[in-house]
C-alpha cells in the first residue's frame, strides 16, 4: 500500500486533484510491481515469511543500485554478489532470484526510497538488524578497493531513509575496514597495526580498561548473535553470515585481551 500512499500524496502536490488519481494508479503499478518481487523471494524459505522476503529482497536490489551508482556494475561487484550468495548457502534457484533482485536495482529508475521505506516499516526499531543490513552494503560498496564518492553519497542516502547518522555510518565504515585489514593479519605474528584495527573493530580507544574491552564485545556479540537476529526476522539464510562476523569478533577481542 505504501506505493498508493506515495504516489497520491506526490501527484496531490503537484497537480491538485488530478494528480491524486494519476499517483493512485502509478502508485498501485508499484505496489502489485513489489508484490510480485517478493512472491518470488517468499519461495527462499522454508517457511514462506513476506518479512524475511522483504528482508532478501531488498539486501540483493539495493547492493544492485550500490554497484551501479558509478554507472557500470565491475567485475569486482559481480564477484563480491556471487561470493556473498555462496556464504548465505543460496542454491541455484535461490541464486538466480538473489541475481533477478540485483538486477531490479540496477535499475535507473529503481525505487530505491520507497523499496528503504517499507524495509524500515518492518525492521526500523531493530537497530542491530539495520546496522547488520548497512554492513552488508558496506560490502558491495567497497568491492573495487576503494569506495567512489557516488556510492559514499548513496550510502549516506541509505543510512538517511534507515535513520542512521552521518556519525553511526561513518563508525560502521571504520569497523568494517579494520575488520578486513584484520582478517588479513598474519596470526602468528600480529603486527602493530593489527592491534590498532582491533581496537577500531571493537570499537574502543587504544588507552580503554580492560573492562570498557569486554563491554565493547559482548554489545557486539550480541548484536550480531544469529539466534537473536532471527528472533528479530532475519532470514535464516543470513545467519550463517552472521555467525563468520561473530567469529571475527572474537578473534579481534582475544587479540587484544592478551595485550591487556
Amino acid at each position: 500500500m505504501w506505493g498508493k500512499i506515495l504516489g497520491a500524496l506526490f501527484g496531490l502536490a503537484l497537480l491538485r486533484l488530478p494528480g491524486l488519481f494519476i499517483g493512485l494508479i502509478l502508485g498501485h503499478w508499484f505496489d502489485i510491481k513489489m508484490g510480485a518481487n517478493l512472491a518470488r523471494f517468499k519461495g527462499m524459505f522454508h517457511e514462506p515469511d513476506e518479512q524475511q522476503g522483504l528482508f532478501m529482497y531488498t539486501t540483493f536490489a539495493t547492493m544492485g543500485h550500490i554497484a551501479k551508482a558509478t554507472g557500470v556494475v565491475t567485475p569486482a561487484h559481480i564477484r563480491q554478489a556471487r561470493h556473498f550468495m555462496q556464504q548465505l548457502g543460496l542454491n541455484e534457484s535461490q541464486q538466480q532470484e538473489a541475481q533477478a533482485a540485483f538486477r531490479d536495482g540496477k535499475a535507473s529508475n529503481f525505487p530505491l526510497v520507497a523499496q528503504l521505506q517499507a524495509f524500515a516499516q518492518h525492521y526500523g526499531r531493530q537497530r542491530d538488524v539495520i546496522h547488520y543490513f548497512i554492513e552488508i552494503q558496506l560490502g558491495i560498496a567497497s568491492a573495487d578497493g576503494e569506495m567512489s564518492h557516488d556510492q559514499y553519497i548513496l550510502l549516506q542516502q541509505v543510512a538517511q531513509q534507515l535513520a542512521v547518522s552521518r556519525l553511526q555510518l561513518e563508525q560502521l565504515l571504520s569497523a568494517y575496514r579494520a575488520q578486513q585489514r584484520f582478517n588479513q593479519r598474519d596470526s602468528k605474528k600480529p603486527a602493530v597495526n593489527a592491534v590498532q584495527d582491533a581496537y577500531k573493530v571493537l570499537g574502543v580507544a587504544n588507552d580503554c580498561s580492560e573492562k570498557e574491552l569486554k563491554r565493547a564485545y559482548r554489545k557486539l556479540m550480541a548484536q550480531h548473535h544469529p539466534d537473536k537476529l532471527m528472533a528479530k526476522g532475519v532470514p535464516a539464510a543470513m545467519l550463517d553470515v552472521a555467525k563468520k562476523r561473530t567469529q571475527e569478533i572474537q578473534a579481534a577481542y582475544e587479540l587484544l585481551k592478551n595485550q591487556h
